[in-house]
């Protein structure tokens, strides 16, 4: 009797495939950190020069509406996540990366550094749109157009659909995927296009703080400081109670696996 065939699939071949962002058996080596850092740096970079450049270049021509701002910010969300979602986890927001690391997600050692990272993002965007156009409407900072309590409570809530929809997916990684990201841009889209008006829609702490520091615009800044991180601590209470049981892809969708 002929010998049969050998299998063409070897023992090692039945894992997992290889991620070539994280070959490394360390997940802490310095050079996966450099690569996490750059990526929410890049992210958050392209974040404010998007969102904040559609206002300084709206005012200056009028072409570029507000819908055409919410779009493009849920747009540029939507592909940095399917582009780069797996060097960081494209969070690209400091209320995102504390919401993970409430949920226990994602370490508490690594937020300051992401922290870090995000806000240099944001600076370099906004000083890019004031070297490209001046201090031109405030580089898109952020305001509360029907005072300050409106927009607290506006910002509370729109970081709670956010942070809703980010947790959410990710509890459901093994069957969405790499889609998670149209969830998230959707979400962004959708907070932005009826609320803008209202509180500027930023969700996001370094998208605020960078136009208004680079631009002197500080009044009421703090509103979007700290709505965004009531807004994310609210909806993973509501997650955790959705959502009781954590999964181990929650933790890969954190970091970037």
């Amino acid at each position: 009797m002929p010998d049969s065939p050998p299998s063409a699939i070897s023992p090692a071949s039945t894992g997992p495939p290889p991620n070539d962002v994280h070959a490394d058996a360390d997940t802490d080596s310095p050079r996966l950190v450099v690569r996490r850092l750059l990526a929410e740096c890049f992210g958050t970079f392209l974040l404010v020069t998007v969102d904040c450049g559609g206002a300084v270049v709206g005012s200056l021509d009028g072409e570029i509406t507000a819908v055409a701002r919410s779009a493009a910010t849920g747009l540029l969300v939507m592909t940095m996540i399917y582009s780069i979602g797996n060097v960081s986890g494209a969070h690209f927001n400091p209320a995102v990366t504390a919401a993970f690391a409430l949920r226990g997600a994602f370490p508490w050692r690594r937020v300051p550094v992401y922290w870090l990272a995000q806000l240099t993002g944001a600076f370099l965007g906004a000083g890019l749109l004031r070297g490209m156009f001046g201090n031109v409407e405030h580089l898109g900072a952020t305001i509360p157009h029907f005072g300050a309590a409106r927009g607290f409570g506006m910002e509370v809530v729109l970081t709670m659909v956010l942070v809703s929809v980010v947790l959410g997916t990710a509890t459901r990684h093994r069957s969405i995927g790499a889609n998670a990201a149209i969830a998230s841009g959707g979400a962004v889209a959708l907070c932005s296009l009826f609320s803008r008006p209202v509180s500027g829609a930023s969700m996001n702490p370094a998208r605020s703080l960078a136009p208004a520091v680079m631009s002197g615009e500080l009044h009421d800044l703090w509103i979007y400081l700290v709505a965004p991180f009531v807004g994310a601590a609210l909806a993973t209470l509501v997650i955790r109670v959705l959502h009781a049981h954590k999964h181990r892809s929650e933790r890969e969708v954190a970091e970037g696996r």
